[in-house]
């Protein structure tokens, strides 16, 4: 080949290497190539433990959210703790009750007193702010969102538990009440409600009106009971239980899966009732009955009917302090109180039920630290029990350090603390705000009924 020859080849490998370059350059700069995932591997270093015990899984976020809570009565919240306080004035921080130490089970529904208590504390000055999620603002103006201090479940199981007494009729008369007010708010009536957040763990919440406020982010339990129109996770916050047993705060044991003589514990009512959803029956509640004899023959295996009680309580808690699995099968609606308490006592919770939702999962990755059965395997003879056991005892102590690790994002406390629980729902609540600005923002400029649902 000739000098010139080779010049000129010389010169079209070079276009091509540049126009190749020039093309690789563009789809990187648009995102169609991703160089990053191909080459960043090359410089790192194989973790020896993807979630090491100090590692902690979520942070804060960089500004607090600020949220205005209503001047509501005591009636409507606080009041109900104590009957013979005033019910004219708003609480403050000043005269905010403890939580009553002898609540019972009406405990395990206190979520709204928990939110309430976080926006009233006032200690720490700037350094709360830079370790609370949520902070209250005295101008609604420059607020985030909207706290509605109405304590529907502890209304419910103040005056409406038996359903049909008369004193229910105080329970719908709150509802109405706040509805009213709520109405009359032209926060409310400029978003429909969609920037409200309104506490309704209590699956029997608010049930007069509830259909009338489904607007807004509602802190619930679970989905058992609500059709999707009324309660769906593209909007609401799935809130944890408060715990009803202590914190096992002093397990250190040097060899813990040995130091729990029992596999898999369970304590509590087997008998349940169906519940009418979306025009469905809500079944998974009459799998307790049936447990009990699929797990009756085994001697490793504690399953005992019991009812809530202050003794009760204090045996549940050495029980799951004595055992590896704490069996969480679906009751009344798909979650309960004993799946958070499990969790506090580093029982690896064992959970049976198919349409169960779990708070904070966004940021949670409960198999780190759960086993889940589908109703149908947990109810084949032998099946769960097997699975158990084939476990590795390796396995079963990551479990229990990831619990440790993360029961503190359980906890419910006054004063909040970082990370805790009343914390995480409130980032929780700010993720669901870009969907309730969007929403909001959409029907201010619609001139006609929104054909968005109907063409999907």
């Amino acid at each position: 080949m000739s000098v010139c020859g080779k010049h000129k080849y010389s010169k079209s490998v070079l276009g091509l290497v540049f126009c190749a370059l020039l093309t690789v350059t563009y789809l990187f700069l648009i995102g169609t190539v991703d160089v990053r995932s191909h080459i960043v591997p090359f410089f790192q270093f194989e973790a020896v433990d993807p979630n090491p015990s100090w590692v902690v899984p979520t942070c804060r976020s960089l500004t607090p959210l600020r949220v205005y809570m209503y001047d509501l009565p005591r009636r409507f919240n606080v009041g109900m703790l104590n009957r013979r306080s005033s019910d004219k004035t708003p609480v403050t921080a000043a005269t905010l009750p403890p939580w009553p130490t002898s609540s019972g089970l009406r405990k395990q529904h206190s979520v709204e007193y928990w939110m309430m208590a976080s926006l009233l504390y006032d200690g720490g000055g700037e350094e709360r702010e830079t370790e609370m999620e949520a902070v209250r603002v005295s101008d609604p103006d420059v607020a985030d969102v909207f706290f509605v201090p109405f304590f529907s479940s502890l209304s419910f199981n103040t005056y409406g538990h038996n359903m049909t007494d008369p004193e229910t009729e105080r329970d719908k008369k709150l509802q109405a009440d706040t509805l009213k007010f709520l109405r009359g708010s032209k926060y409310w009536q400029r978003s429909g409600g969609r920037d409200h957040v309104i506490p309704m763990h209590h699956p029997n919440a608010f049930r007069f009106f509830r259909d009338q406020v489904n607007a807004s982010i509602l802190i619930v339990a679970d989905f058992g009971r609500y059709p999707k129109s009324l309660s769906n996770l593209r909007k609401d916050v799935v809130a944890p239980y408060v715990h009803v047993v202590d914190s096992y705060t002093e397990d250190e044991s040097s060899d813990p899966f040995e130091s729990r003589p029992t596999l898999l514990f369970f304590r509590g009512t087997t008998v349940r009732k169906d519940v009418v959803n979306d025009n469905l029956m809500f079944q998974e509640g009459v799998i307790r009955a049936k447990l009990a004899n699929v797990l009756a023959e085994y001697n490793d295996v504690h399953y005992e009917t019991s009812f809530a009680s202050e003794e009760n309580i204090k045996l549940s808690t050495q029980g799951m302090r004595s055992s590896k699995f704490c069996l969480h099968p679906a009751g009344d609606t798909p979650s309960s109180c004993r799946l958070f308490d499990a969790i506090v006592s580093h029982c690896v919770p064992v959970i049976v039920s198919d349409q169960i939702e779990l708070p904070f999962e966004d940021e949670l990755d409960y198999s780190q630290f759960a086993i889940f059965f589908s109703t149908k395997e947990a109810l084949k003879p032998g099946y769960m029990v097997k699975q158990l056991r084939k476990i590795p005892k390796e396995r079963w102590i990551s479990m229990w350090k990831r619990l440790k690790n993360i029961s503190h994002q359980f906890e419910f406390q006054h004063p909040p603390k970082s990370g805790d629980a009343v914390n995480m729902i409130w980032r929780q609540v700010r993720h669901k705000l870009p969907a309730a600005k969007l929403a909001d923002h959409r029907t201010r400029r619609l001139k006609i009924p929104d054909w968005w649902g109907d063409r999907r």
